[in-house]
């Protein structure tokens, strides 16, 4: 298994736009309706905001056997807090120790960082699955608008020793 995380380049920006469309239906199917998942992604997964994700905040990607399978997006590291805003692998890549490779990169790259938060879906049991099996732990949890969709959302905190 030849598995390499590193900085995301532009001309990933494809590979990531299809892993979030095909990880998206997967996970919120029966969740997010479908046409306001679509939604979502052309507007955060757009080649331009990419592009600006890329510049603005730390961008990892997830190589697999020579093919892009997965990515992570953080926060610049505030008061030593960095937000995982997103954690994605397409679906048949789940379970490899990707993402927990993707999650321990992120957290290495920052030295200052004491903590990490993520909000979750709370009906996301594969990624609340995730986060807990990572030893994050449950903050608050609270109902977000998500383009006129209610979300029950749990905020997630991991602290860094």
């Amino acid at each position: 298994m030849t598995l390499i995380i590193r900085q995301m380049q532009e001309n990933d920006i494809i590979f990531v736009q299809e892993i979030a469309k095909k990880s998206w239906h997967k996970t919120y199917e029966g969740i997010i309706p479908r046409n306001i998942q679509d939604r979502f992604l052309q507007a955060a997964y757009s080649y331009d905001r990419l592009k600006l994700r890329l510049e603005s905040s730390p961008f990892l990607v997830a190589i697999f056997e020579e093919s892009v399978v997965g990515f992570a997006n953080f926060s610049n590291v505030v008061n030593g807090v960095a937000e995982l805003f997103a954690i994605y692998l397409l679906p048949e890549t789940q379970g490899k120790g990707i993402g927990t490779a993707l999650l321990q990169e992120g957290i290495n790259m920052f030295p200052d960082l004491t903590s990490v938060i993520v909000c979750v879906e709370k009906e996301n049991t594969i990624g609340m699955n995730f986060y807990q099996a990572k030893g994050f732990l449950k903050i608050e949890e609270f109902d977000d608008v998500f383009d006129g969709h209610i979300l029950k959302t749990v905020k997630l905190g991991l602290t860094i020793e």
